[in-house]
């Protein structure tokens, strides 16, 4: 088995502006010591770094791709917004949504993002690796065709897709976004769409505030192709695996799709410093293998992991690689450093009792 690495060094020189974790310069707010948006290059050097590290280098297909072009972006991006990203890089940097600052060469950089997606899908569907994995920076679930927000400045995902369908190399696609905050940008240029069914497991409320109900179903055409899952806060590794067993696996079974992609973010993970979802390394790596399954059942293994959010320094890196090795099938392991602090909190039978009655009940509504 081939697993692709599509990254570049120039994706970690994307810089954020003057904030706080999420909250603007000013008034009372202090700047920070190590300065800017949790979305920064760590996190992902990191993970390169380990990955080096243990040597799961050797085990992948590392390689990295061409900035998305002009052409690519308009499929989903109107121009009016490309030419303001474009002018306002050119011109040192700034910020054109919420929560979205760049610096100057801000826009190639987002294509460039847009790019290592793009190529790892025609990659994977031209059979040319049989799973990839694009490490993209900026993110990109959250971006809507005209309005940047949550860190995302170009639509990865859904640039790629549409590169795919254009070359006439995908026709049904399914989106699985295991980001902890709701894929607001992908279920937005796709609601009205049957040809790729989105599915969104997020914590309820975190961001954006307004967006991620499970009644939010999709409309015209896409009417029961958009899929919320909505979980309180706590959920943890038995709650998502449940969610994936009786909601996600079974909603793809039924699509059938020729391709699945992830929205693979971190952020849902127990040292997450804006989420407080308790997930654990070896619960994406549960997710991956449970998403592989799938793919290798229903379009011939055909899979793709492009990364959003995740913003523990420390922690993120083995989430990943733990990842990349079930994709892989690598024997290059890197230990959770704190499976046994995890495995020694103590379960809840109540609360664990309580979380599945909500999966069971959403998972009713979804089958109807």
């Amino acid at each position: 088995m081939s697993t692709g690495f599509y990254w570049d060094e120039r994706c970690f020189w994307h810089a954020g502006g003057n904030y706080a974790l999420t909250m603007p310069l000013g008034g009372l707010v202090q700047p920070l010591a190590a300065g800017g948006l949790p979305e920064s290059p760590e996190t992902k050097r990191r993970l390169r770094n380990l990955m080096e590290v243990t040597g799961i280098t050797k085990d992948l297909v590392m390689t990295s791709a061409k900035p998305a072009s002009r052409d690519d972006l308009l499929r989903v991006h109107p121009a009016s917004y490309l030419d303001e990203f474009k002018a306002l890089s050119d011109a040192g940097g700034g910020e054109l949504g919420l929560r979205t600052p760049f610096a100057k060469d801000g826009y190639e950089i987002a294509a460039l993002s847009a790019g290592l997606a793009t190529q790892a899908l025609l990659d994977v569907m031209a059979g040319n690796v049989d799973n990839a994995y694009a490490l993209s920076r900026p993110p990109g679930h959250h971006c809507l065709p005209d309005w940047p927000n949550g860190f995302c400045l170009l639509a990865n995902i859904a640039i790629a897709i549409e590169s795919a369908k254009a070359k006439g190399l995908a026709g049904r696609v399914a989106v699985v976004d295991w980001d902890v905050h709701h894929g607001n940008g992908t279920e937005h240029i796709y609601y009205d769409r049957d040809d790729v069914l989105t599915i969104s497991i997020h914590q309820e409320h975190n961001y954006p505030l307004d967006t991620g109900s499970a009644t939010a179903r999709g409309k015209g055409k896409g009417d029961g192709y958009n899929m919320n899952i909505p979980l309180p806060p706590g959920v943890g590794h038995v709650g998502y695996l449940e969610a994936m067993d009786r909601i996600v696996l079974p909603a793809l079974d039924r699509y059938e799709p020729d391709v699945i992609i992830v929205a693979c973010g971190f952020d849902a993970g127990i040292f997450d410093p804006i989420a407080r979802m308790l997930c654990t390394a070896e619960t994406f790596g549960e997710m991956t293998a449970r998403v592989k399954r799938a793919a290798e059942r229903l379009c011939d293994g055909r899979l793709l992991l492009v990364h959003e959010g995740g913003y523990s320094e420390a922690y993120v890196p083995f989430c990943g690689h733990r990842v990349l090795e079930v994709l892989s099938g690598s024997d290059c392991i890197a230990e959770d450093p704190m499976a046994a602090t995890v495995a020694a909190r103590q379960p809840n039978p109540q609360v664990d009792a309580f979380y599945s009655g909500l999966i069971g009940g959403m998972a009713e509504y979804f089958a109807k």
